[in-house]
This record gives C-alpha cells, sequence and structure tokens, in this order.
C-alpha cells in the first residue's frame, strides 16, 4: 500500500524551488490549495450596475487541470486561455498557428518517447550529446518555434501530453536556468533531473493529489511545474494555507 505523505517523512528535493527539502505534506498541500483557493472579485452587471462581491478560483485548476481534453487547435487555445489569460485577435491567432506548425514535431517527440512518460526517458535523451533527433532537441524547436506566446503554447501541448510536454512559462524557464549542466539540451533537462531523483515522492504525490482532489489526476510533470511556479511567483504560502484549510 502506497504511504500517505502526512503518515511518512518523505521530501522533494528541487533545487529549482529552494535549497531546503520540501516535505511531502506541504507539497500536498500547496497543490490542493492550487485547486481549491478562491480569491475575492468585484464585478458589475446590468442586474447589479452598482457591483457585487464574488468568490472566483485563484488559480487555473477549474479552467485547466480539470478541464477535458481538447481534439482540436481551437479548443486547445481555449483551454491555453483559461490557464494564461485570455488573448486578443492577433495573439489568438499567433497561438493557434503556432499549435499547426508545431503539429509535426510533437509528433515525432511523441514518436522519440515510444510510449514513455518524460520522466522514464533516459538522460542522453535530453543532452546535446545525441541530437539531433532527441527529445530534448524536439523540445527545444517547439519552445523556440512558439515564439512570444510560448506560455499559451505549451499550455495546450501540455494538456493534449500530459506526461510528455513539459508546461514552461517565462517566469519558471528563468528560474531553472541557473541549475543547467554541461550538455544539457535546455532547461527541460532539469525538470527531467528533479523528476527522476524525486520518483517515489512524486508517485505518492500524485497517489495524494488524486484522492485529495478527485476531479483531476495531474501527472508528476505539471505537479513539479505547479510547485515551481507557486514558488517563483511568492503564492505558494497562500496556496499551502488554503490546502491545509480544505
Amino acid at each position: 500500500m502506497t504511504a500517505h505523505p502526512h503518515d511518512t517523512e518523505v521530501v522533494l528535493r528541487l533545487p529549482s524551488v529552494g535549497p531546503e527539502p520540501l516535505p511531502a505534506h506541504r507539497a500536498l498541500a500547496g497543490v490542493v490549495g492550487y485547486a481549491r483557493a478562491l480569491r475575492w472579485l468585484r464585478f458589475r452587471s446590468p442586474g447589479t450596475p452598482e457591483g457585487r462581491w464574488a468568490q472566483v478560483p485563484a488559480f487555473g485548476w477549474a479552467r485547466f487541470d480539470a478541464h477535458p481534453v481538447s481534439l482540436t487547435p481551437d479548443g486547445d487555445v481555449l483551454i491555453a486561455e483559461g490557464l494564461h489569460g485570455r488573448l486578443d485577435r492577433a495573439g489568438w491567432h499567433e497561438v493557434h498557428d503556432a499549435l499547426v506548425t508545431s503539429a509535426p514535431l510533437v509528433d515525432a517527440l511523441v514518436a522519440r518517447a515510444d510510449g514513455r512518460a518524460f520522466w522514464d526517458l533516459p538522460e542522453e535523451d535530453l543532452s546535446v550529446l545525441g541530437e539531433p533527433g532527441t527529445a530534448g532537441a524536439l523540445l527545444r524547436r517547439i519552445a523556440q518555434d512558439a515564439g512570444a506566446r510560448s506560455a499559451h503554447v505549451l499550455a495546450a501541448l501540455h494538456h493534449r501530453h500530459p506526461a510528455l510536454v513539459p508546461h514552461l512559462t517565462p517566469t519558471t524557464r528563468r528560474a531553472l536556468l541557473p541549475f543547467l549542466e554541461e550538455g544539457d539540451s535546455g532547461v527541460e533537462a532539469v525538470v527531467h533531473r528533479e523528476l527522476r531523483a524525486n520518483e517515489a515522492a512524486f508517485a505518492e504525490l500524485e497517489a495524494a493529489v488524486a484522492d485529495a482532489v478527485p476531479d483531476a489526476r495531474p501527472t508528476r510533470l505539471r505537479l513539479h511545474d505547479v510547485l515551481l511556479w507557486l514558488t517563483t511567483t511568492l503564492r505558494r504560502a497562500h496556496a499551502e494555507e488554503a490546502g491545509r484549510g480544505g
């Protein structure tokens, strides 16, 4: 039987998140808080022109993680907007076109993985020494081709391939840069190392999150992304508090 993080001394050692080990129960609280936390929003409508307050989800869980997988580029853009915000007309077309253009690269990545998850790929697949044609080279090209809207594009691709395509934003990408090692194909290699180094802890966290918030089953690739984003944007304390109170 898999131990629950609250009942063990399991920790995650994630240098990109911080120098101290992250206890699994705090990681669980952070993710649960990401799913459940609410914030106040003031809005006006024709029926209440004076305005009123309402509580809305503080983070993107309901609009992204719990959203069904799309089968079209149009739907993919809408899902990405649920996480990163609405796009103007030009931005919408940029993301849509980037998703269409990247499709052959994504197909090549899926073929390269051959059914394996990102964290099960061999280290050499995230090294420049094995290029061209490696998973790392394909992911680097996908991110480059995504252009200025890379966060939306990678969000859509991660939602479509949650165990294979890392979701990175400019903020989390910058946080990973100091941990690059010689020969890495890109910052995705840092994520890969941290997932492999914490394999058992992330497996337990995946199971615990699925039990605590059953409306979605994010992979450890998404859990790493959430923990890193909450930390780099100074929102982890808020999420942990909401997760403990849930």
